[in-house]
């Protein structure tokens, strides 16, 4: 296969903060519809790749191609109309609105300044908001102000509002952590549906999650690749075991 043949191609990717190279000389490769999780520890420069691939930091070298085009030379806004779609730690969501206006605030023709100019509640609208409310389990939620939800459903209207923007890469940092055993199951289940369309890359520490979900796996120490493989190789992996999973 050629790096063409792949969604998304990272190649000597590297970030230096005062000379501390926080991503160093990094390239990993990830297929359509897969599900890429990244793991290691504190400090091994997991969120920085993810800032790095959706423009908030930018790369000191390398580079980072999605479906051929270089987004090292983008900016933020650029990489999610180009179909990245990122979701951070704690959720940004809007509290004050209800879980429908959230979805609908978040769907690419409203989210510019003419399209909210001439946006219209559309029946194709409604439909496709209550799409992807049924997708994240939060169809019979969608009247009610996003601040009364659970922290779990909050984590779920945060991805609905990505999927609403149909992205083919989404990155997804820490989604289960705070959830409750039932929401990281569904959450799980959730991950696995909608990679029929997308290709997911996961940061998370809980392995059984990881498990549930990952096709392949990262590993990252020190902003370099440890080991890399399906969750079994790199579970039995000794340089694995001694500076992650050990502790």
């Amino acid at each position: 296969m050629t790096t063409n043949d792949f969604l998304l191609s990272v190649e000597g990717l590297t970030v230096s903060f005062d000379g501390f190279k926080a991503v160093n000389d990094l390239s990993f490769y990830v297929d359509r519809n897969e599900i890429r999780v990244i793991i290691g520890p504190n400090g091994a420069g997991k969120t920085t790749v993810l800032d790095l691939i959706c423009g908030k930091t930018k790369a000191t070298a390398g580079s980072v191609a999605f479906k051929g085009s270089e987004l090292t030379r983008m900016s933020e806004h650029q990489i999610v109309k180009a179909g990245v779609g990122r979701k951070f730690q704690t959720p940004s969501i809007y509290e004050d609105l209800t879980v429908f206006e959230n979805l609908e605030v978040s769907l690419p023709m409203a989210r510019s300044v003419s399209g909210a100019l001439m946006f219209r509640r559309s029946r194709s609208v409604v439909e496709r908001i209550e799409a992807v409310a049924e997708e994240i389990f939060l169809a019979d939620q969608l009247g009610k102000r996003a601040e009364y939800l659970s922290h779990g459903q909050k984590q779920w209207l945060e991805i609905g509002m990505l999927l609403i923007q149909e992205p083919e890469l989404l990155m997804l940092d820490e989604p289960v952590a705070g959830m409750s055993v039932s929401e990281r199951e569904r959450t799980a289940e959730l991950l696995n549906r909608i990679t029929r369309d997308r290709a997911v890359i996961v940061i998370e520490h809980d392995m059984k999650f990881v498990k549930n979900i990952a096709h392949k796996v990262t590993v990252l120490h020190q902003g370099r690749i440890l080991s890399e493989g399906d969750i079994n190789k790199v579970q039995n992996d000794p340089k694995v075991i001694e500076v992650y999973l050990g502790h």
